[in-house]
């Protein structure tokens, strides 16, 4: 029977807010706000809102079942080779099955200790950079940049994996300015 002072433990995620990017251009797409409110001892930050669209989903779900062995993983919603920004009955399907895929996720215990997790639903680290964190091949930890994010509200610009830049204000950005990318 659990104590009355101890509670249940929750993870309350939300895709939300689908935003349309470039949209005058051919390369347009459109990426999802990931709120998660949560107070389950696998978070260290108990609340966040991210950013995020379709293909760093894909992205995460090979580094999840890369990770998980045998575990099932939940599939992603469908995608259309060309997505029209302007079929918003597509863009809300997509939506509610990547909130259902993240659901399905954060309620399996074994996917909750996957750094590359925290990182993707708490910081606006591209890909190459949480796999480098996830690592240790950067000057910051994870925990460094789930903390730094949560704190200064600072997101990596769209972009910026290719330019090698990162946004952590504190210990991480001093330290990726002194020794720089992958040292």
């Amino acid at each position: 029977m659990m104590n009355e002072q101890e509670e249940e433990e929750f993870i309350t995620v939300r895709v939300q807010d689908p935003q349309i990017q470039d949209e005058n251009s051919w390369a347009s797409y459109v990426d999802y706000k990931i709120f998660l409110y949560t107070n389950s001892k696998a978070f260290t930050v108990k609340s966040s809102c991210v950013r995020r669209r379709y293909r760093e989903f894909e992205w995460l779900r090979r580094r999840l079942q890369k990770n998980a062995g045998l575990v099932s993983l939940p599939e992603l919603p469908g995608k259309k080779a060309f997505l029209q920004v302007n079929d918003t009955e597509a863009i809300e399907r997509r939506r509610q099955g990547l909130q259902q895929f993240l659901q399905k996720v954060l309620h399996t215990t074994i996917f909750l200790s996957d750094s590359q997790l925290h990182l993707f639903l708490q910081t606006q680290l591209p890909a190459g950079q949480i796999e480098a964190c996830a690592r240790g091949h950067t000057p910051f930890t994870v925990t460094e940049a789930i903390l730094d994010s949560a704190m200064c509200g600072k997101n990596v610009p769209r972009g910026a994996e290719a330019e090698g830049e990162l946004a952590l204000s504190h210990v991480g950005e001093q330290r990726w300015q002194q020794q720089g990318p992958g040292r």
